[in-house]
């Protein structure tokens, strides 16, 4: 039954968004304004963003381009997202997966601008009182429905020779897995980031699965709307210097490295040793030519293109979507998936580029 609503709530805000698209002239240029509101949600790869708000990061770059920029924390993950899909926010923190699936399907056109990391463990198949994935046969697993813990657990039974028919999911928020996982009832689940560290600590678990076993699938991204974003391209300017300038101080080893790295545990809600195990799972692109070299390589076109597949076999397209070829992308080079005359996923490296050149 859960699986049930989440599915149609989902189809729904498709519905909605299209809606809103068709009502708003959304052809229409956007106009261009100074004050712009980001989403954000509790991940490792993320904390970034919020602490370059506190440490005024945010107001220096925002105020050079004479814009106002705010972080807005929503705790629930897919909340976040559905609320930038619904004109909201005008950026967001997603996953690859998310992106495509959630406003891209719903008809929002959305460019990622910033290739922020790929989870190198971040996201695992838990299971107790075992150590392989072929304990998971008929299992219930809790998880966020169709999210890329689907995703990873899809491709957990992919790799051992199982399906997803040989489990059964239960849709559980990303707010509340962790303390669902401690009864004694539940014995298996798939999560991320900070989530997974506590869940690990139950007795008798084990990680049997992580995104460490398909490095790069599993994305994590910051989205804008492409409209706001050709309205004013500043925005995308401040965005990348904020992201850049505080993974230089992040990446640091010295006492203000360490600093804004346990500012961030702290917003985060964990401890600074926790975060950096966090870290350790989390592959960062801090220097915006590796991230260009990652987003310009035929590697994430494949990658999308097995995302694509997978979401498509979901349902998660809508009801009216005939292939995987119904949602379109675009990438550096003038690379292409599905319709391209339907395209409203873009991975654009224009300003991790300007970032790479210094030219911001």
């Amino acid at each position: 039954m859960l699986h049930q609503l989440r599915r149609a709530a989902r189809f729904l805000l498709i519905a909605c968004a299209l809606a809103v698209a068709s009502c708003s002239g959304s052809e229409e240029p956007a106009e261009p304004r100074t004050e712009f509101a980001i989403g954000w949600s509790i991940y490792a790869g993320w904390m970034p963003w919020p602490y370059a708000e506190q440490a005024g990061i945010v107001k220096k770059w925002a105020d050079k381009y004479g814009l106002t920029i705010k972080f807005v924390q929503v705790n629930d993950y897919v909340e976040s997202v559905n609320q930038y899909t619904a004109g909201k926010l005008d950026g967001v923190t997603v996953a690859n997966m998310d992106a495509l699936t959630i406003p891209a399907a719903g008809g929002k056109d959305t460019s990622a601008i910033i290739l922020g990391d790929y989870s190198n463990g971040n996201d695992a198949v838990l299971l107790k009182g075992a150590s392989d994935v072929a304990a998971i046969k008929g299992r219930q697993i809790y998880l966020v429905e169709l999210s890329v813990s689907h995703y990873l657990l899809a491709r957990a039974l992919e790799k051992n020779g199982m399906k997803l028919t040989d489990i059964k999911t239960v849709n559980t928020s990303d707010a509340d897995i962790a303390s669902a996982f401690a009864s004694p009832a539940i014995n298996a689940a798939v999560a991320w980031n900070p989530q997974v560290t506590t869940m690990k600590g139950v007795p008798g678990t084990s990680a049997v699965f992580t995104s460490a076993d398909i490095p790069g699938e599993i994305l994590d991204l910051l989205v804008v709307d492409t409209a706001t974003l050709k309205a004013n391209p500043n925005l995308g300017k401040a965005l990348a210097g904020i992201w850049y300038e505080t993974m230089a101080l992040m990446a640091r080893d010295d006492a203000e490295g360490k600093a804004a790295r346990a500012a961030m545990a702290e917003l985060a809600g964990t401890t600074p040793e926790e975060f950096e195990g966090q870290l350790s799972t989390t592959f960062l692109y801090s220097d915006p030519k590796a991230a260009l070299a990652a987003m310009s390589s035929p590697d994430l076109v494949t990658t999308m293109q097995r995302v694509r597949d997978f979401s498509f076999a979901q349902g998660l397209f809508g009801q009216g979507a005939r292939s995987a070829d119904a949602v379109g992308m675009s990438f550096p080079g003038g690379k292409t998936l599905g319709d391209a005359n339907a395209i409203t996923l873009r991975f654009d490296p224009t300003f991790m580029q300007l970032a790479a050149d210094g030219k911001l």
